[in-house]
């Protein structure tokens, strides 16, 4: 069969096409009882599904069906969506932003107030200076991390910490003490990197060498800390596939085959569903420079079924073994980066200087290892969410968390929850309402 390659895309023509036929979408909460449905049709060109999946989880709605089809020059999704509670979405704001974002105007999203805290850069937080990390995972790295941070007079007021396969990766946002202004001194910046750098160097026999570097792009948060991994090679090596990174629950199964009438490669994925599984994975079959142009996602119970109808950018299919085996694991490696068990710490406290190196300092003390962390901050008020296990890889005792409780300060109000298996995304009570609980500064955003 002969390649079919992705149409060369003119960006004057795309723009007069859209203009002609600009991006139509409805949102409907009276054709079924128990969700909300959201169609797209628009004008088709690549990443375009990336962007509309990435619009709805930034609202962290739960999409539990979705049709997807672009082949030829039109796009046409649907989306079966709820909120975290799986209730219908009738907040007036958040169906306004939905039609103004995947809407004309909104791909671009100049006309539309755009959510600050997924975006990587300089300027992509106010006045902050984003770094990103990512070396090889030890207990009581991240307390190290923000230990230096403190002592230079650096305050980090967003971040968002992964580990996968025995390596970290982090973005972190951070501002003068001071001036609470983004740090511009070249010898701040220089002294900063060069002691960041030192902690995550390492043993001499890693191979992989850690890496600190100033984020100057505008990318997505959660999207850049899949390419930090993809880069870093994390689905490598035998670690993969253990049961300690892999719980039994969550494995997933992955296939890939051929569709010969059509010419696509089919792959296949059955896994524990969760928020912000399609997500992940059209974020990395985008990053892997594959095209989808027909899926079918479906929800039935706490298991979640996807099948996507992909070729290369070059039009060619995955028709050797070698390509079908790094799919596998790219794939398997991206839905495992966000899988968490054990229990997940949330701390609220007045945000201050050294907040974070004073919590991980006592999280490193009492034992607690950190497989994933967030950290936000709205007006005067810290935000943080520490997915922890002992340095066991077990879930934390109870002995463990009363002393934790105890030696946390009065100032800081702690809830500790278990991470339930079948659940999409970890409840959590008050002000952390999702599994990263940027959603709930969407309303700050959008007032």
């Amino acid at each position: 069969m002969a390649k079919v390659c992705w149409p060369y895309f003119d960006p004057e023509y795309e723009n007069f096409s859209t203009r002609i036929n600009p991006p139509r979408v409805s949102v409907d909460n009276i054709s079924y009882p128990d969700c909300t449905l959201i169609k797209v049709d628009s004008v088709n060109k690549p990443g375009i599904l990336l962007e509309v999946v990435q619009i709805l989880t930034d609202l962290d709605l739960i999409i539990t069906k979705a049709y997807i089809s672009s082949d030829g020059g039109w796009f046409m999704d649907v989306f079966h969506v709820t909120d975290q509670q799986g209730n219908k979405i009738t907040d007036n704001k958040t169906i306004d932003y939905i039609e103004k974002a995947l809407g004309p105007n909104g791909y671009n999203m100049e006309s539309v107030k755009t959510w600050p805290g997924k975006k990587v850069g300089v300027h992509s937080v106010g006045d902050h200076t984003a770094i990103e990390l990512i070396g090889r995972d030890r207990p009581g790295l991240l307390s190290e991390i923000s230990a230096v941070l403190a002592n230079l007079q650096f305050n980090v007021a967003t971040a968002e910490v992964w580990t996968h396969n025995s390596r970290i990766a982090c973005v972190l946002y951070l501002n003068d003490n001071s001036t609470n202004l983004a740090v511009d001194d070249p010898t701040r910046l220089s002294v900063m990197e060069e002691q960041l750098k030192n902690i995550l160097r390492g043993c001499e026999d890693d191979k992989k060498v850690g890496r600190t570097s100033f984020s100057m792009g505008f990318t997505h948060v959660d999207r850049r800390l899949h390419q930090m991994f993809f880069a870093d090679r994390d689905y490598e090596g035998g670690g993969v596939t253990t049961e300690v990174d892999y719980p039994p629950s969550f494995k997933p199964k992955i296939t890939v085959e051929r569709c010969e009438e059509k010419g696509y490669s089919v792959i296949s994925v059955q896994c524990k569903d969760r928020a912000k599984l399609m997500f992940d994975i059209v974020c990395t079959l985008t990053d892997m420079q594959y095209v989808v142009f027909h899926a079918t996602i479906s929800s039935d119970g706490p298991y979640a079924s996807q099948e996507y109808f992909i070729r290369h950018m070059d039009g060619c299919t995955l028709d050797t073994e070698g390509e079908q085996e790094r799919v596998i694991k790219c794939l398997e490696a991206a839905i495992q980066r966000r899988v968490c068990e054990g229990l997940s710490l949330e701390l609220c406290a007045k945000d201050r200087v050294g907040l974070l190196s004073e919590v991980t300092r006592v999280l490193r003390e009492n034992g607690l290892t950190v497989s994933r962390a967030g950290v936000s901050t709205v007006g005067e008020q810290a935000y943080n969410v520490f997915y922890v296990r002992d340095a066991s890889g077990n879930t934390v005792d109870a002995k463990t968390i009363e002393a934790l409780r105890k030696e946390i300060k009065d100032t800081i109000k702690l809830n500790v929850k278990k991470i339930p298996t079948s659940a999409k995304a970890p409840e959590a009570n008050g002000w952390a309402k999702t599994s990263f609980f940027f959603g709930n500064l969407l309303e700050k955003f959008l007032a």
